[in-house]
């Protein structure tokens, strides 16, 4: 399995410079071949390089091949999106292939500069890197954060092997007030982080509404804290969800939300709240967790799970008479209506395990 991991770099601050420059030198370059793309309409690397290679390398001072690299910057930018025109931030992350990036054993890595090749000390290995059979792939990025240099690098985990056939489904419902909800009635995440996320977004708005340079200045600070703030709680949930599936020898049965946000419809104070979190993130921290622990995920269709009874199977609108209470008005089974979502789930986890081994 393929994971992404952090490392933390410790350059001087003669290498420092360096490598800003660099990231620099290197995103500029990649600006000018976007327009050069745009202007001629074609996301061809080979024909885009006939185009700027030279002039690339004589106006910002690159290497060949990260002169080839900011042209295949530019290439994919351009192609997600044919009708704008790719703009780089000056120090946005740059490529690294074996070319131009060298292992020095596994406390420092040769990087490939502006000014000629600086030796990095290697501050953090990160987590992967240092679990037995872990392998490094491919190309890296170095990215500048907060005044920090880290390297983004793949890692290939072995995965262990998986369960051939769960002894039943925890099926997990995603929602606004709960983050997750599972099958056996356990929610998680509710009233504190939502609290945190309300918090967040007043002081968003008032500085939004002051629109200071300063203020713009603190908005971008908390920005990135907000992002850290989410994608911790994603991986605790999912953490928990599969030491739970695991433990008790289950599957993991999600929802699958693709494209849930122009589905659903919801009241206008709840809008911020459906659109503000990453569902997709927790998704993915899920099925990662679960594909090293040998937990099987399956997705199922998420349409009715909360107007469905799981004790009769009517289908209703009127089951769900508030957010909170789930209440059959067919045969009276009552409970907490995130929980009846998930029970749901569950079991059509079970149904689509039987029609694929059918």
């Amino acid at each position: 399995m393929l994971v992404t991991e952090l490392l933390k770099l410790a350059p001087s601050p003669e290498q420092g410079r360096a490598l800003l420059a660099t990231m620099r030198a290197c995103n500029a370059a990649a600006t000018r071949a976007a327009e050069v793309a745009f202007a001629h309409r074609t996301a061809n690397k080979i024909a885009l390089q006939r185009l700027v290679y030279a002039e690339l390398r004589h106006e910002f001072g690159l290497s060949a091949q990260m002169t080839v690299r900011s042209i295949a910057k530019a290439c994919e930018a351009y192609k997600r999106d044919k009708t704008i025109k790719p703009v780089f931030r000056e120090l946005g992350a740059v490529a690294y292939d074996p070319r131009i990036l060298t292992w020095k054993g596994s406390e420092a890595v040769s990087l490939l500069t502006v000014s000629g090749r600086v030796v990095v000390p290697v501050l953090y290995r990160g987590r992967w890197l240092q679990s037995a059979g872990a392998t490094l792939r491919g190309q890296a990025d170095l990215v500048y954060r907060d005044g920090v240099f880290f390297l983004a690098v793949v890692v290939e985990v072995p995965e262990p092997s998986r369960q051939e056939e769960p002894q039943g489904w925890l099926g997990v419902d995603l929602g606004i007030v709960n983050l997750a909800t599972d099958s056996t009635g356990e929610p998680y995440s509710g009233k504190g982080v939502r609290a945190v996320r309300r918090r967040n977004a007043r002081l968003r708005a008032k500085l939004q509404a002051k629109g200071t340079k300063s203020a713009k200045r603190l908005l971008k600070r908390r920005r990135r804290k907000e992002s850290r703030f989410a994608r911790n709680v994603n991986h605790v949930i999912a953490k928990k969800l599969v030491g739970k599936a695991k433990d008790t020898r289950q599957g993991i049965a999600l929802e699958d939300l693709q494209g849930i946000r122009d589905r659903v419809t919801v009241r206008k104070a709840q809008r911020a709240d459906l659109h503000s979190w990453g569902f997709h993130q927790l998704r993915t921290f899920v099925t990662y967790k679960a594909a090293l622990a040998g937990v099987v995920v399956r997705l199922v269709d998420p349409r009715n799970t909360s107007r469905t009874c799981p004790g009769c199977g009517h289908i209703d609108k009127r089951n769900r008479p508030t957010r909170d209470e789930f209440c059959c008005v067919s045969c009276g089974l009552a409970g907490q209506a995130d929980h009846i979502a998930a029970i749901n789930i569950g079991r059509r986890a079970v149904r689509h395990a039987a029609d694929d081994a059918a």
